[in-house]
């Protein structure tokens, strides 16, 4: 049993019954596209709402109390949302990628030790062109309560390989704990192209350019 699974014993603080709001604000902005991988998806709240606007869903966490709970409702609720229990570190082994991933909460409770490791598992599961959305608590809140603060700095050296970081805004992050919201980044991220790889995601052939249009 991981010390997630022990903390969904009780009510987590960053379960709060509905989406998070940044990720309604991305909804709205037109920002989620296409197929959508939820990594610590916890009970889905989030994950359930963009199957609802019509995405192909897939939620992931390391603690099967939380996705037995968003398998449930998923089934109580008729939205066709899939969940699994899988590390974070080893998106590989989904032998798939997608058009959007978000990470709600995840990033911020890893070492830094760990961050590289994780980014690079994250650049598995990204489809070319695709967009990853990193939600995580701000440096700006006061110490002597929740996770780890994060910097804008420590986002960048985290996703310095593979990866291009966009932009890294202000926002807000709903939680149980006192006050209901805490400061927090958005990070908007893209994957670098590998080298002789086309805009699909497919090889160019050696000695060989593209004609015009192509």
């Amino acid at each position: 049993m991981t010390v997630f699974d022990r903390a969904y014993e009780g009510v987590p603080s960053w379960e709060i019954g509905h989406p998070q709001g940044a990720v309604v604000r991305l909804s709205e902005a037109g920002l989620i596209a296409g197929s959508v991988l939820d990594v610590g998806c916890g009970t889905g709240r989030n994950s359930l709402l963009m199957a609802e606007l019509g995405h192909p869903v897939l939620g992931i966490d390391i603690a099967a109390a939380a996705i037995e709970r968003a398998t449930a409702a998923s089934v109580e609720t008729g939205v066709p949302a899939q969940f699994l229990v899988l590390d974070a570190f080893h998106l590989a082994e989904l032998e798939r990628t997608f058009d959007t991933i978000i990470d709600i909460g995840l990033f911020h409770t890893l070492q830094p030790f760990d961050r590289v490791a994780y980014a690079a598992s994250l650049r598995t599961a990204i489809a070319p062109g695709g967009c990853c959305f990193v939600l995580s608590w701000s440096h700006r809140n006061a110490f002597g309560y929740g996770p780890q603060r994060i910097t804008r700095g420590a986002i960048r050296s985290a996703f310095s390989i593979g990866w291009r970081v966009e932009d890294i805004e202000a926002e807000t992050l709903e939680t149980r704990l006192a006050g209901g919201t805490a400061h927090a980044w958005l990070a908007r991220l893209r994957p670098k192209r590998v080298r002789g790889q086309n805009a699909d995601g497919g090889r160019q052939a050696a000695g060989k350019r593209p004609m015009p249009g192509e």
